[in-house]
């Protein structure tokens, strides 16, 4: 599965769209693995070409859009998810999935570039690492994972410590810095 790429904000961006897609490829499919494995779910093989998830990478003007509509917030935030299956957690997501024709439709995920770009300098990381992370964390939310109680954040956050491993990126929530 390939997720659809918007790049509505070039400038925003210090990578293009041939940096972006072969990126966000890689972590979306490395956490829905890990995201269906963690709840003991087979990952569906794809059952077309179409994508299974949108990503937007935006600049921080059109997000804090978003997140003022969304959120309540007027201020920029780094992903933004829309999940297709509110409330629902994988294997829910899977079976509706199942009952419904054509492929299975995760949902939508925002960037905003000047937002991860300044979070990826202040916290010593590479743009990629950060951008990796983010989109990681934006498809496990898309799969019904949250953090908003302390259990739920732990097995969410430990989802993407192995994630980040396996695209050989460090701990995202460590002290280390990110050379990748």
């Amino acid at each position: 599965m390939k997720p659809a790429l918007t790049l509505e904000a070039p400038a925003a961006w210090p990578l293009d769209e041939t940096e972006l897609q072969p990126l966000a490829d890689r972590a979306v499919e490395v956490a829905l693995a890990i995201g269906l494995q963690g709840a003991e779910i087979a990952v569906p093989a794809p059952d077309s070409d179409e994508p299974g998830l949108s990503i937007a990478f935006l600049d921080d003007a059109a997000q804090t859009r978003l997140n003022t509509d969304f959120r309540d917030r007027n201020e920029p935030t780094n992903v933004l998810s829309w999940p297709a299956y509110p409330g629902a957690d994988p294997g829910a997501i899977c079976a509706a999935a199942a009952s419904e024709p054509g492929p299975l439709y995760w949902g939508d995920l925002a960037l905003a570039g000047e937002t991860v770009t300044r979070e990826a300098e202040a916290e010593g990381k590479t743009v990629n690492a950060h951008l990796s992370h983010l989109i990681i964390h934006g498809v496990l939310h898309l799969l019904g994972y949250d953090h908003i109680e302390e259990e739920q954040a732990e097995l969410m956050e430990s989802l993407e410590r192995r994630a980040m491993q396996q695209l050989g990126y460090s701990d995202p929530y460590g002290d280390s810095t990110d050379a990748s």
